[in-house]
Formats: C-alpha cells, structure tokens, sequence
C-alpha cells in the first residue's frame, strides 16, 4: 500500500480512493489489480531518468543509461517468450505509453494519410482508435467499418472479406473492445492476405488468454499485433508492439521519435516483472478462472432474463442488452456499489447513446472471487436493474463479501 504522504489534502484522497477500490465490486472489463511487485516498481525511483532512444541500438540520446538498457532488453525478450515468438522473425517496442497511442504509432509507421484503415464499428465492439469518425484514427485516414450478424451477435466474415475486396484497405484491424466470443485471427489474415493488406490485431482484452493458451493466438496470421499490460496481463498501465522483424525499423522510428519522447522506465520494469509473472503456473489458474466466473456470471444473467449480446461469453466479458438507457443503469449499479460500464451494443444508433452495460470478471478473479460469488452478483445485479430493490441494503452486502477478498495493495 501506498505511504503516506506529508500532503494531507492529498493523502485524505488516496486513502478515500484506496478504500473504495476495496469496497466495491468492480466488473469493468478494462480494469485490474496489479501485483504489490509491480506497484513498488512503478513508484520507484526508475521514474527519474530519460532515456530517449533504444537499448537494441546501443544508442540513447542521454547518458547514464546502462542499466536502462538492460531492463529493456529483459523486458523484450521476456515478452516474445512469453507469446512463445521467435527474435529472428519477431520484434518487440516496449515503450508505448498506452493503448491509444500505440495504435496510431501503427498506423503512422504503416500507412499515409488518407489511406483505408478498416475496423470494427464502436457500436459493435470495436474501439475508437479503430477508425471512429471523432478519433484521430477516421479523420487522418479512409476508414471503412465492419460489425456483427444483428441475430447473432458474432463477426460476420463474410462480410468482412466482402467489404475488404470492395474497399482494398491497406490495414485490416481485428481484435475488439466489447466482443464476447472468440476470433477467428486466421480468418481475418486470410482476408487480408486476398486484398494485400496488413493484418493488425489489437489484443489488448484478451492478451491474458491468449498466453495461457486459451484463445487463439493471432501471431502465425497477423503483421502487427498491439495489446496493452494493465487490462488481463494485470500488468502496469502501457502498451506494447510486436510487428514482425522486416517492419521493426519503422514501427520503432513512429513510437520514437514519431510520437513520443523519453519511454517511462519504470513502467518499463513493471513489464518485465509483468512477464515474469506470466511464467508461474498460478497465472494461467488464475486466467482460467477468469472465463468459468464470466461464464458462471452470464449463466445466472440469463436466468434472470437478461438479454445477452451473442447469447453469452467465451472469454472475461459480457455485453447486456438492455434495450434501454445504459447510462442509468450504471449509476443505480454504482449507488450499491457495483461498478459496471456503460456501453453500446449491435443495433445502437450511436456509442454515445448505449443501450447495454459491459461486465467483467478479471478484477473479481483477481480478488479470489469464484463461481458462488459470480452468482451472488448477479442477484444484486437482478434486484438492483429489474426489482428496484434497495441499493443502501445491497450495498451493505456488497462491502460484507468485499471484506472477505481483499484486493491486492
């Protein structure tokens, strides 16, 4: 846990924060509780140098940067290991700060302004950088969006290859942000293979699954695959890049000096700790668990007759179609201290106006919780959303099984 700070307006605040963390149930898919190793490592002092360049290199544009260059090195060679990647065919940029910016650093190496990028529509799972007209990413480029089967919730592929031939993209995006069964990565680098095109796959939610061997991995069919560290992996907040060897040169050249300065190397080091804990045999438990509570969750959703987009879930998240206003049933959630996204779901006439809640079970697994507690969740979720039950006595309930799987700090 954090020390305290001589601050006291600003400690009072971290330690409001601290403690809601612990007493709430966070179901936001996107979120996670990084391990006490990573957060001493992220508030240590590798926070005071710049090291603006590349350790492979051996040239930074700042002295003093010998160990810097070490635990980068560790931090590349641990990730291609961890996705089982081979360095002679495979190359790794550690440095993105986030998953916004290291999408457009893709696409800044790959394409030129005004080419077609096509991606998953927002209102269909995909996210903004992947082509949303209001982002930088479908205003600088030509983008051309694919969805799902309205009936069925799922990637419609040939729908995909028909757009693709139609439009001729330059960069083809698979991957999602609010999608609950699996992809076919093979099938999207088929399809993209047909046109020309790069195949870039954002694994950012499901990174997680794919090194524990429980989702298809998208290396053997894609040119670029992106997937930040703070979601699943339970890793520090950052992003990072692997491209195959012949597009290192210029996938490195757009993170710096294209779009970033001096790389945050502490955060850096938290990867490499990352990855370190990807190889011990509780984290592959442990993102097992993470389906079985999804799939516990949804299982008890549906009995009480919510509306599942795709009828359920093959990995850690749920979309509910509630045919509704989702904003307000964020807040009557939040008020018992459940905490649930807001989110568009297929049918939606805008992402700004959603329909649907997003659900997920990676923060919860990481507490401890398992499938009793999934099912317990969704009764206050039932009692909440259709009963109007109280939400001052759920909440009571809420912070009594909280008490009983403390969150990592």
């Amino acid at each position: 846990m954090i020390n305290s700070v001589k601050d006291k307006i600003l400690n009072n605040l971290i330690k409001k924060e601290i403690n809601r963390q612990q007493k709430t149930i966070n179901l936001i898919a996107s979120e996670n509780f990084a391990s006490p190793e990573i957060l001493k490592i992220v508030g240590s002092p590798l926070m005071n140098k710049y090291s603006e360049g590349y350790a492979a290199e051996g040239r930074r544009y700042y002295p003093g940067n010998q160990y810097y260059d070490e635990i980068e090195n560790l931090a590349q060679e641990r990730a291609l290991k961890a996705f089982k990647l081979k360095a002679k065919s495979w190359s790794v940029n550690v440095q993105p700060y986030s998953g916004s910016p290291a999408n457009l650093e893709i696409y800044f190496a790959l394409l030129n302004f005004g080419d077609v990028l096509m991606g998953m529509e927002l209102t269909n799972g995909g996210h903004l950088t992947h082509g949303h007209k209001v982002n930088f990413s479908g205003v600088v480029y030509k983008t051309i969006q694919y969805g799902v089967d309205k009936k069925t919730g799922l990637i419609d592929y040939k729908e995909v290859e028909r757009l693709a031939k139609k439009h001729k993209p330059k960069i083809i995006v698979s991957g999602a942000t609010a999608y609950p069964r699996k992809i076919d990565f093979k099938k999207f680098g088929e399809i993209a293979k047909k046109v020309g095109a790069y195949h870039m796959v954002d694994i950012s939610h499901i990174s997680g699954l794919v090194v524990a061997g429980l989702h298809q991995s998208p290396f053997p069919y894609s040119d670029v695959v992106m997937t930040t560290t703070h979601k699943i992996l339970r890793g520090p907040r950052a992003a990072i890049i692997f491209c195959k060897r012949e597009l290192a040169d210029k996938i490195d050249r757009a993170v710096f000096p294209g779009m970033q300065g001096g790389p945050h190397n502490n955060t850096i080091a938290a990867i490499a700790e990352m990855f370190f804990e990807t190889k011990k045999q509780s984290f592959k438990k442990y993102q097992k668990q993470v389906i079985k509570n999804a799939q516990a969750l949804a299982k008890s959703l549906k009995k009480y007759g919510f509306d599942l987009v795709a009828g359920g879930t093959d990995n850690h998240l749920i979309l509910i179609n509630l045919g509704g206003n989702g904003f307000e049933a964020e807040k009557k959630l939040e008020t018992a201290g459940i905490l649930a996204n807001r989110n568009s779901v297929p049918g939606d006439a805008s992402p700004f106006r959603p329909s649907g809640l997003r659900l997920g079970t990676p923060a919860l697994t990481t507490r401890g919780m398992k499938e009793k507690e999934m099912r317990q969740i969704a009764d206050w979720i039932f009692r909440i959303l259709i009963k109007n039950g109280n939400s001052a006595l759920i909440k009571k309930e809420v912070e009594k099984l909280c008490k009983k799987f403390p969150a990592p700090k």
